[in-house]
């Protein structure tokens, strides 16, 4: 059944009007018509349409449920936003049909993207959350954190900086624990510089290698969330 995304669909019963043209024009259902809503924050809505209106389709609801968290870890990614954005794009639409949790877009020095809107990546967020039937959208902070700001923040958990300076760095599986919240460092594509290793080193972040390929930062920042998801199971 087709997921429809409903945010706040406990305080307002309409649809947000891009759903309703999707649902209404698009997909031409009418009242009577029995559809699946999510709010993002872990439930399930079965509803039924009551005004079939292609800007504002209101509904009423049957049952609500929520959905069982998939993993019982959190995963965080920074990362250095690419200058193609679709390469962006299609990290952030496959690490939320993977499982992620939250995303971060760091400003380094070699950054070749210093500023980014997303609110277009909020949308493929969303679009990949309804495709792989989830109930929880990952949380998408706004605009790009500055590098040295961000690694001194707190965080619950493991700590990792995937970087490509030579030297002896573990395989991110050879030190990370199953069920162990992980927030991973993902560079640019001219990587991070030495300042900024030794920055992150100094604020508690761990040295990791991806593997002994040389990877693009979208392709590292996907193998880093898939590898999480695959040393969990």
């Amino acid at each position: 059944m087709q997921i429809f995304y409903t945010p706040d669909i406990l305080n307002d019963l309409t649809l947000p009007e891009e759903e309703s043209g999707h649902c209404v024009r698009v997909l031409r259902l009418s009242e009577g018509s029995s559809i699946l809503l999510t709010d993002g924050k872990g439930y399930f809505f079965e509803a039924n349409i009551t005004h079939a209106h292609q800007k504002h389709c209101k509904v009423e609801i049957i049952r609500q449920w929520k959905q069982d968290r998939p993993w019982d870890f959190y995963i965080h990614i920074a990362i250095a936003p690419t200058k193609n954005m679709d390469r962006m794009e299609w990290f952030a639409e496959k690490a939320t049909e993977i499982g992620i949790d939250e995303i971060s877009c760091l400003n380094c020095q070699f950054s070749e993207r210093k500023e980014i809107k997303t609110e277009r990546l909020r949308k493929i967020l969303v679009s990949a959350m309804k495709q792989s039937q989830k109930a929880t959208l990952p949380l998408l902070n706004n605009g790009i954190t500055d590098f040295k700001n961000f690694v001194q923040q707190p965080f619950n958990g493991r700590k990792f900086i995937a970087h490509c300076e030579k030297g002896e760095k573990p395989l991110i599986k050879e030190i990370y624990q199953k069920h162990e919240n992980a927030l991973i460092l993902i560079g640019p594509e001219g990587d991070f510089s030495p300042k900024e290793i030794t920055l992150a080193l100094e604020n508690g972040f761990e040295a990791i290698s991806l593997g002994n390929s040389r990877l693009r930062t979208e392709t590292a920042a996907l193998v880093a969330c898939h590898t999480i998801h695959v040393l969990n199971q």
